[in-house]
C-alpha cells in the first residue's frame, strides 16, 4: 500500500487528490499516510540507533548471541525494548545467533524391552560362509538427508 501512496504523492502535481477513487484510495487514507511521514522517519531513525547497539552486543559475544540473550542484554543495561521488536530489528538487519544443534538419536531404545540373547557369544569367526549370520545398521548424514546402511 505504501507504493500506492508513493505513486500518488509523486503524481499529485499532475493529478488532482480527487481522483484517488479510482485508485480505490481514501483521501483520508492518504493524508494521514502523508502526516504520519515524520513519524515514519522517527522510528527508522531509533531502529537504526536499536541495531546499532545490537551489533555491538553481537561482536561482544562473538555472533553467539539470539534474540532472547540480546534482548535480555538490552534490558540489563537498562533499555526498555520489546522482545518482538529486537527480533524485527534483527531479522531485517539478518543480524543471527548461532543455535547450537540438539544431538537427536534416531532410534529409542524401550527401556522395558528384554535385551535380545546374545546367540553368538560375541565371537564372529565362523569356519565357512553362512554359519553365523550377524547384522548391523549405521546412518550417514548426506546432503539430501540420511543414509540407512544395513549390513
Amino acid at each position: 500500500m505504501s507504493q500506492l501512496y508513493w505513486f500518488i504523492h509523486a503524481e499529485k502535481a499532475n493529478h488532482p487528490i480527487v481522483l484517488l477513487g479510482a485508485l480505490h484510495v481514501a483521501r483520508s487514507s492518504y493524508y494521514a499516510w502523508r502526516e504520519s511521514e515524520a513519524a515514519r522517519r522517527a522510528r527508522e531513525a531509533a531502529d537504526d540507533s536499536l541495531a546499532y547497539e545490537i551489533t555491538v552486543l553481537q561482536l561482544a559475544s562473538r555472533k553467539t548471541y539470539g534474540v532472547p540473550r540480546i534482548h535480555a542484554e538490552l534490558r540489563r543495561l537498562g533499555r526498555q525494548v520489546n522482545r518482538k521488536r529486537v527480533a524485527r530489528v534483527m531479522r531485517e538487519r539478518d543480524i543471527r545467533g548461532v543455535t547450537r544443534r540438539k544431538h537427536r538419536s534416531l532410534t529409542r531404545p524401550d527401556k522395558k524391552a528384554k535385551p535380545a540373547p546374545d546367540l553368538v557369544g560375541r565371537d564372529f569367526h565362523a569356519e565357512r560362509p553362512g554359519i553365523k549370520l550377524v547384522g548391523d545398521i549405521t546412518y550417514l548424514p548426506t546432503a539430501e538427508g540420511w543414509l540407512y546402511l544395513a549390513c
